[in-house]
């Protein structure tokens, strides 16, 4: 039969395992709001019985193990939904942001101060000699721009500060990559022979896996995943090889991690691009391929390709400033093509002229083909010389005959009067000189005589608004405004320093409002305006073109948070299902205390019971 001290044996047992059970529950209990942690259960099991006759005998309890309530695929779900989560709340955050750049909806903004601006000409046509009203166009015309170049520099701002965080978030990850392979190296070692289960470590594995994925929505693969009987054979774990990937590349193996490397020494605005670096040290293009968590958004927002101007070529930020751009170029040119028609005594390009050789038309600077008209005038404003030039496919600048500067300066009877002293190469000579092109009076005598000239597009048969070559628009040649795209729009540097020289009138003579009358009219015509990166070309008023803008921030903002409420739904159903199988229940865990401290109570009425045996059997030896 078995011994008296295996019956203290018994008691013994249980009292430990109520000990190790009310343990782990004050782990649970002072765990509850600990971030990712997995409540645990002590599985015990009937100890081997001692086998006698006439049959085997209990021999009390043991703790099979402390385990961990945990399961992977409402795990896996979780993760998935929370980077979801993650990506779509940065983006809705920051569209959030851009519209406030856009505030037409308030009746203020780049629209408003357009609307003003045209008006302020409208002034100028009723008053073409006013002084007055020249200083309020100049300095309307400023709030117009200043206003353009501040919604450009905030959306550029907005680039480059996600830029700083793109830095700071693969920092993280690569953290967090080297957390985790060193939590892979200490799990093995603690579950080393089957014996333990690495719980809490294995908590902080799956909280930094979380974060992973929150940052790059990296995918966690494992060796098999094994039904949890001993806690409940609906849970499931995994167990085996482990690592983490990012589309089809590992940042962990086991033990061992490769850190995202980040690159800015080939661009100009100090724009990152991500690498892999493969063991072999090669090193792959990795912007792309990081499409999850808040780190994907971040891309999509600011761009994933960099450009050879140093700036992204995509992304939603960027493609809102392009179209900015691609609204002041247009606003640009096609009011100084209206304006080079204002008689002038010079006309200095801007420095564009890569290559005074090239063909015009292909220097991508707006210049089409067609005819415009060199227009000279006497003192009286009456039409002294006019020469049509032509552009095609093959006019160039100064080379060849089909140049302009040839064009300009050929012998030519313009006033068929037979008389060489009166056409425009009598007048007109033209230069070029460290990228510009210049057009000028032949002599200060001309100048001095009253003598002036304008450029005037011709246009096509419909006389379609900006149908003409664009050619001094594109040029700058006696520009309204100076800049190119919408960080640089500022009215002409001359006409900021002395608005009173800002012309109302094409001839030279007092009354003249031709000028400020197109100007209004230009309002309401088409203008072709094209897109610095893709080419692609739009025609729309410049109210028009404007609302394109501020409707497609709106779309996207609108959009964004749509799309968060219902990704917010599912994220919010993921979480109670991962919380209703893991989270510590303080109901339950307090239930659970009583309980095993009934057990505890009841293993020590045990032991004492066998110590009244005990001290029976010693009574009998007396």
């Amino acid at each position: 039969m078995a011994s008296i001290f295996n019956s203290l044996s018994i008691g013994y047992s249980g009292l430990n395992a109520a000990q190790v059970a009310i343990d782990t529950t004050g782990h649970n209990i002072t765990n509850a709001n600990t971030d990712g942690y997995s409540r645990q259960r002590v599985m015990t099991q009937a100890a081997p019985p001692i086998n006698l006759t006439p049959g085997a005998v209990g021999n009390g309890t043991q703790i099979q193990q402390i385990a961990r309530i945990f399961d992977q695929f409402t795990f896996n779900s979780y993760t998935s939904s929370s980077a979801d989560k993650q990506a779509s709340d940065f983006t809705k955050s920051t569209l959030q942001q851009v519209s406030t750049y856009f505030p037409e909806i308030d009746g203020v903004g780049i629209k408003s101060d357009l609307s003003a601006y045209y008006n302020m000409w409208q002034s100028l046509a009723d008053n073409p000699d006013n002084n007055a009203v020249k200083v309020a166009l100049s300095q309307q015309t400023q709030v117009l721009t200043q206003h353009i170049q501040t919604t450009q520099a905030q959306v550029s701002s907005l680039q480059s500060q996600l830029n700083d965080q793109l830095k700071t978030n693969i920092d993280e990850v690569n953290n967090i990559a080297k957390q985790i392979a060193d939590l892979n190296t200490a799990i093995g070692t603690t579950e080393a022979g089957g014996a333990n289960n690495a719980n809490d470590l294995r908590d902080q594995r799956g909280t930094l896996e979380l974060s992973l994925a929150n940052l790059v929505g990296a995918n966690v693969m494992s060796g098999q995943i094994e039904s949890n009987n001993a806690v409940d054979s609906n849970l499931a774990i995994k167990n085996g090889s482990y690592s983490i990937s990012i589309n089809g590349f590992n940042i962990v193996d086991g033990s061992g991690y490769h850190p995202i490397g980040l690159d800015n020494t080939s661009s100009k605005s100090g724009m990152y691009s991500l690498y892999y670096q493969r063991q072999d040290g090669a090193q792959i293009p990795f912007t792309q391929n990081i499409t999850g968590g808040s780190v994907g958004a971040l891309l999509n927002l600011r761009g994933s390709d960099i450009g050879s101007d140093g700036k992204p070529i995509n992304g939603l930020l960027q493609g809102i400033s392009d179209q900015l751009d691609m609204f002041a170029t247009g606003l640009i040119q096609s009011t100084n093509n209206v304006y080079a028609q204002s008689a002038t005594t010079s006309m200095q390009s801007n420095p564009v002229i890569s290559n005074p050789s090239d063909a015009l038309t292909n220097t991508g600077l707006g210049i089409k083909k067609g005819s415009f008209d060199l227009i000279v005038y006497d003192i009286n404003g009456n039409v002294a010389a006019k020469r049509t030039i032509n552009v095609d496919d093959l006019t160039t600048f100064t080379s060849g005959s089909n140049s302009i500067q040839a064009q300009v300066a050929a012998s030519k009877d313009d006033n068929a009067d037979n008389n060489a002293n009166n056409d425009v190469n009598s007048f007109l000579s033209v230069s070029y000189s460290n990228g510009s092109l210049g057009i000028n009076l032949k002599d200060s005598s001309l100048q001095s005589q009253g003598y002036t000239f304008a450029i005037k597009d011709n246009l096509d048969s419909n006389n379609s608004f900006g149908s003409g070559t664009n050619f001094a628009g594109a040029m700058g040649l006696n520009k309204f405004f100076d800049g190119t795209d919408a960080s640089n729009i500022d009215l002409a540097s001359k006409l900021k320093k002395d608005p009173t020289q800002i012309a109302a009138n094409t001839a030279p003579t007092s009354g003249n409002n031709a000028i400020a009358m197109a100007m209004v009219q230009s309002q309401f015509e088409n203008i072709k305006f094209t897109q610095k990166n893709s080419g692609a070309t739009y025609s729309d008023t410049t109210y028009g073109m404007f609302d394109t803008i501020a409707t497609t921030v709106g779309s996207q903002t609108n959009a964004a948070i749509a799309a968060n409420d219902t990704i917010t739904a599912r994220y919010t159903a993921a979480q109670q299902e991962y919380d209703s199988v893991s989270k510590v229940n303080m109901d339950e865990e307090m239930t659970n205390l009583i309980k095993y401290q009934t057990s505890y109570g009841a293993c020590a009425k045990i032991i004492t019971t066998i110590d009244q045996m005990m001290t029976t059997l010693l009574g009998i030896k007396q």
